[in-house]
């Protein structure tokens, strides 16, 4: 049951913060992405969990003309991340259908 909640709550973010970039993926295909990736087990859009919230994402990159790059590497390169309990482990690599995609995902998380 909490999952399914949080789950419903992460598509509600998605549709409301979403901007015209992200648009291009509608809200049931972005929550199955998130689902698929197990980005939710780690990370939501406001609040931090054992990893950092979208938005502090977004404020550490902010003004970064690199910012782009270094999420996509990020996050199709298996980098050891250090969890919010002080342990590490690898970030998973994302399963995008393709790269536009995934760029449009880091754009998403940029315009938080």
């Amino acid at each position: 049951m909490r999952k399914t909640l949080s789950q419903f709550l992460m598509a509600l973010c998605l549709v409301f913060f979403a901007d015209a970039a992200w648009a291009a993926l509608d809200a049931s295909t972005a929550l199955e992405v998130l689902k698929r990736n197990d980005c939710t087990k780690c990370h939501s859009t406001q609040k931090s969990k054992n990893g950092p919230a979208y938005v502090k994402v977004a404020q550490k990159y902010k003004g970064d003309p690199k910012a782009e790059e270094k999420l996509f590497k990020h996050l199709t390169s298996n980098p050891k991340v250090k969890l919010a309990d002080g342990t590490e482990e690898e970030h998973k690599k994302t399963d995008f259908k393709n790269d536009d995609d995934l760029r449009e995902f880091i754009r998403w998380i940029l315009s938080l």
